[in-house]
């Protein structure tokens, strides 16, 4: 395995594995790797003949200088576990390597990112949007590997590569969760065991709605203010939104139709922010 830090000699293994038509599968991540991120690695190791992991803490998509100043880094011990798991290379440039001085080209994409997510941390999306357009560019993936825990995340992803003509495929795997049922997250290593414990309630009031939809349920309204008082059980979270949306356009909907339907909430417990969604499928 090797670690790359120069965007310059990413680019020639991205030519070289081009030219020998060897399939790439890419898996991003802003490092302090956790089971989640290993079952995409996996995933790419079986689907594709190299894997390339990227670990890049981008400043672009954070709102609060705090919260990326307070981002858990640990390359060494990311590095011995995509060591583990067989990864062929990984990328972890500077941001100057990035974003060069002078940098000054954004990429935005309209309709999505304005809502759940992106009306609590704006710019936030931007940055994603951005950091991934120079990631696709840089690195060439056929394949590129996300989690549905970050939902509003793959349907922007979904949205720029399609938009700008990337040549992939977006693969997007199941959420990886705790014992508890709490989404696995970078974010969940800076929650005391006793709030990790606490932040469990999102997922079971996510669930419980979810439950209402298969008995019948089709009231947004009805299944969004049972989310909202599943939460209210636990003091310790603070409730930031829930949505119901369309699971591709993100629209909101007021009564769940034909559609799939997106169910996804944020909340903040012991001052981290944590999100996470089920999916209301018309086959339910």
């Amino acid at each position: 395995m090797e670690i790359i830090n120069r965007r310059q000699r990413i680019f020639s293994i991205s030519r070289k594995f081009r030219r020998e038509n060897k399939k790439v599968g890419f898996v991003p991540t802003m490092g302090a790797l956790h089971a989640g991120h290993l079952k995409l690695v996996e995933e790419s190791r079986q689907r594709a003949d190299v894997t390339i992991v990227s670990i890049f803490v981008n400043p672009a998509q954070f709102n609060d200088k705090k919260d990326l100043e307070k981002y858990p880094r640990d390359l060494t011990q990311d590095a011995a576990m995509l060591a583990e798991l067989g990864v062929d290379y990984i990328y972890a440039p500077d941001v100057e390597e990035v974003y060069p001085p002078g940098f000054s080209t954004y990429v935005d994409v309209e309709g999505l990112t304005d809502v759940m997510e992106g009306a609590s941390r704006p710019g936030h999306f931007r940055g994603v949007a951005t950091v991934v357009t120079i990631l696709f560019n840089t690195i060439r993936p056929d394949i590129a590997f996300f989690g549905q825990k970050d939902a509003q995340q793959v349907a922007v992803i979904e949205q720029l590569t399609r938009d700008l003509g990337f040549e992939m495929e977006i693969a997007v795997l199941p959420t990886v969760r705790e014992a508890s049922g709490l989404a696995m997250s970078s974010r969940n290593e800076r929650l005391s065991d006793e709030d990790r414990e606490k932040a469990a309630v999102l997922i079971k009031a996510l669930l419980e709605a979810k439950h209402a939809y298969k008995e019948g349920e089709r009231n947004t309204a009805v299944l969004t203010q049972m989310v909202k008082k599943v939460v209210e059980t636990e003091p310790a979270a603070e409730l930031d939104y829930v949505s119901m949306v369309d699971r591709n356009t993100l629209q909101p909907i007021d009564r769940i139709g034909d559609s799939d339907v997106l169910l996804a909430a944020g909340m903040v417990v012991g001052g981290i922010r944590l999100i996470d969604n089920v999916i209301l499928e018309r086959k339910q």
